[in-house]
């Protein structure tokens, strides 16, 4: 047995060896080394510092570009299970009674058994006009629906629906939905402090933001942070998120990385991974279904352009 090489764990500023009388405990930021005592962690952290900076940099990515290659669940249409196309809001339909946001094949299909003013997800009664929808939200808002929340947040800090426009009290609502677990009001909070949006600018506010939604899945966080990046002359950082983002199926992001590949920063390989995965990605959320919601849909919008908000059917009581 004594030729077999023992792991010895020592306290890195001491040297003392783990043992009996000496327990050793991690460094809680980088865990590369031990420690046999608070006062010999204090006596090391200058000689140590940069090296834990440089393993808390290189966990934080790994947590960040391997976490949130998959749509959240809230992008799929929870009637048909397909994910939603992108932008969400064009192609789907958001009920303020249930907080469920539903796709336009399955409210068509919805209208076609003769659900015309009813929720095809919950069945209750939708919402006629935007007090009624407002008055739905602040129902689901007060039993901590984090949808709720954020549909309401947005709707103070747009100023819509009749609501006055107050950034104050929409950054409160969003915050609350976003420590509720809401990745929309996360990244509407990623847009505001990054951009200074109603607020005073804040980068690692609005960069926080973007990377917890991006690692829930948020295509469009995502395709930010390689924006952020980018305009920080970080072109390899920026292109590892447009590839994930164009994968999930954001135009904009792939075009991006078809610049970089112009540049010579993205590869011809990445560029043929993201325009694969965003072709997959594309035809995931297509159905028979989808295409005749698009026709009619598409008919009913130009009979209101040209005759009126009054010759129209259909998707009633839903927003965007």
């Amino acid at each position: 047995m004594s030729g077999i090489p023992v792991s010895v764990e020592t306290c890195a500023n001491c040297g003392k060896v783990s043992g009996n009388a000496v327990k050793l405990k991690n460094c809680m930021a980088c865990r590369l080394v031990k420690y046999c005592s608070v006062d010999c962690q204090k006596a090391h952290r200058k000689q140590h510092k940069k090296a834990c900076k440089r393993r808390v940099a290189e966990l934080k990515d790994e947590q960040l570009y391997s976490q949130g290659h998959e749509r959240s669940e809230d992008a799929f249409c929870p009637l048909c299970t397909l994910p939603i196309a992108l932008p969400m809001n064009e192609n789907s339909g958001f009920n303020e009674c249930c907080t469920k946001r539903v796709c336009y094949g399955c409210v068509l299909a919805a209208q076609k058994s003769g659900m015309f003013d009813t929720c095809p997800f919950c069945r209750a009664k939708m919402a006629r006009d935007d007090a009624s929808a407002l008055d739905m939200a602040r129902v689901r808002a007060e039993k901590k629906d984090p949808a709720a929340i954020e549909f309401l947040g947005s709707k103070y800090y747009y100023g819509t629906y009749g609501v006055k426009k107050n950034v104050p009290r929409a950054i409160e609502l969003l915050t609350e939905a976003a420590e509720l677990g809401s990745i929309d009001a996360h990244a509407k909070l990623g847009q505001a402090y990054l951009y200074g949006m109603g607020v005073a600018p804040d980068n690692a506010k609005g960069v926080h933001h973007f990377e917890l939604a991006a690692m829930k899945g948020s295509v469009e966080s995502r395709h930010n942070l390689g924006c952020y990046e980018a305009q920080k002359g970080n072109y390899e950082r920026a292109v590892r998120h447009w590839l994930i983002s164009a994968k999930m199926g954001n135009n904009a992001s792939l075009d991006n990385v078809k610049d970089m590949l112009k540049g010579g920063v993205a590869t011809k390989e990445q560029y043929a991974e993201a325009l694969k995965g965003y072709q997959d990605s594309v035809e995931e959320t297509k159905s028979p279904g989808r295409d005749e919601a698009k026709q009619v849909f598409r008919v009913r919008d130009e009979c209101k352009t040209t005759y009126g908000a009054s010759v129209g059917f259909a998707p009633a009581g839903q927003t965007g």
